[in-house]
């Protein structure tokens, strides 16, 4: 089952201009002339670390080039350097990529500052083990969500996501739930570059999404049952965390032979507010 939808996909005959700098996820990012402060090549040397997923071992310069929509000449060069500075590690049987170990270091520091996956941890294991299902708390990334926490019940009938992997922000519980909890001038942000990345299918994703804002104005949490991916269901709560009131997500989900839309709504959606409200008071008392 692939951990994430394409994030880095866009409409179907829309061109992109290729003096304009973008981001995985296809929003347009300011262009020189619009911000003197805005370096161009960085933005586009950490798009090509972006584009690698979890379950991506090697990505060669035609593949990293179609999901950063840039020039395949241009990624070239941004792998050689990335490479020369350790971020990238060239395979000479394939010629190809994997992330080197400065990544890895990166990504450590980062995961060992959030204290509230260490908080989380016992909880979220409390409740995987309770639903069959899994238990992942998520952090946006553009227009992805990212899991720097998971926790899996015993069975084996669960999803093979896992820390570090890339969701949809519009179609998954998880993103909606951010959706639902993010200040509004955030919301309409994240919905305007959402509409410029889905084109045709926006309509349908968009009516997903206010579904999901009203669910959550119902019932405290966002749902998408079959809406990611078909056999997919969750649900999800998103809360303020840590200290500067960092906004994250927790879901709960699985295969839906398994958990099914009203063992999710009777039984684990209040447990999975009260531990989304246990966090959230953990940190600010914290």
């Amino acid at each position: 089952m692939p951990d994430s939808l394409d994030s880095g996909s866009r409409a179907p005959g829309r061109r992109r201009r290729r003096d304009t700098p973008t981001g995985l996820a296809g929003a347009a990012v300011p262009a020189p002339d619009e911000d003197r402060h805005f370096v161009t090549a960085l933005a586009r040397g950490l798009d090509v670390l972006s584009c690698f997923r979890s379950r991506d071992k090697l990505l060669g310069n035609q593949e990293l080039a179609r999901r950063c929509g840039l020039p395949k000449s241009t990624v070239s060069r941004l792998t050689y350097t990335l490479t020369r500075l350790g971020y990238l590690d060239y395979d000479e049987e394939t010629g190809r990529y994997r992330l080197g170990t400065a990544t890895l270091a990166l990504g450590s520091t980062m995961l060992a500052r959030m204290d509230v996956r260490e908080q989380a941890r016992p909880l979220m294991q409390e409740l995987a083990n309770y639903s069959q299902g899994m238990v992942s708390l998520g952090t946006r990334d553009r227009l992805s969500m990212i899991y720097v926490e998971n926790c899996r019940s015993p069975s084996a009938l669960t999803l093979s996501l896992d820390v570090g992997s890339r969701i949809p922000l519009a179609t998954t519980a998880m993103g909606r739930a951010y959706l639902a909890l993010c200040p509004p001038a955030e919301r309409r942000e994240l919905m305007e570059r959402l509409r410029e990345q889905d084109g045709a299918h926006w309509p349908r994703v968009r009516d997903g999404i206010e579904a999901a804002l009203a669910q959550h104005r119902e019932l405290g949490v966002c749902c998408s049952f079959g809406d990611w991916q078909r056999d997919v269901n969750a649900i999800a709560i998103a809360f303020h965390a840590g200290r500067d009131g960092r906004l994250m997500a927790i879901n709960c989900g699985g295969p839906a032979f398994l958990l099914d839309k009203d063992f999710l709504l009777s039984e684990v959606r209040p447990r999975l507010i009260a531990l989304g409200a246990r966090l959230e008071r953990g940190a600010r008392e914290g």
